[in-house]
């Protein structure tokens, strides 16, 4: 979705405001400014103020995206999961790294992004199941690529689908044999509560 005026000066006003409390260099404030002012769509702003704290005297408003998904200091940050005859979960609130890797052997896994935070506009996940599997939920208002292949297994890519307007892009790929890799787009967990509904459990819950 193409960004206007009014979302520019937005953003700009969040970098006057952080570069006023120490946290941009005048050199880094030039160089976001200019990047505003030429940006044309939310997904070319949003990267802009990622790093910059919800909390403190430079409060920037919600992203452009839609909820918050900015990393949180002091939540876990995994770039793996590994399931050997056993089961692994990343759930709740954690900081996603740009990439990360799950791997199944006659055990499953699960990954949930529905309270994750993004450290970059696009994460990639690379999935392998082998007689194992492992489950993806993301939320229902992100961008989901599917590009996984099944031999004799399953590579769910019914996922595959755009997200809110300038919201990170999830990408996954990978391997099944004699195993499954499940992707699903779910509704937040906040939501799920607000309608008393069960959470989804996953291998090895």
């Amino acid at each position: 979705m193409r960004a206007g005026d009014a979302d520019r000066d937005r953003v700009a006003q969040v970098l006057r405001d952080a570069a006023g409390d120490g946290r941009l260099t005048l050199e880094e404030l030039d160089e976001r400014l200019d990047a505003v002012y030429a940006a044309k769509t939310y997904a070319d702003l949003e990267p802009l103020t990622r790093d910059l704290p919800v909390t403190g005297t430079g409060t920037a408003p919600a992203p452009l995206g839609g909820a918050d998904r900015r990393p949180v200091d002091g939540a876990p940050s995994w770039s793996s999961g590994i399931g050997v005859m056993s089961g692994f979960t990343r759930t709740g609130v954690w900081n996603v790294p740009r990439a990360f890797t799950a791997f199944a052997f006659w055990g499953g896994g699960k990954i949930d992004l529905r309270e994750a935070r993004f450290t970059g506009s696009e994460v990639t996940i690379r999935a392998f199941a082998l007689m194992g599997g492992v489950q993806i939920i993301v939320p229902d208002d992100i961008t989901v690529h599917v590009k996984g292949i099944g031999v004799m297994g399953g590579f769910d890519h019914g996922a595959s689908a755009a997200g809110a307007p300038g919201s990170p892009t999830v990408v996954v790929k990978g391997f099944a044999f004699w195993g499954g890799v499940d992707v699903k787009r779910k509704p937040r967990r906040r939501q799920k509560k607000l309608r008393n509904e069960p959470e989804d459990r996953g291998p090895g819950d």
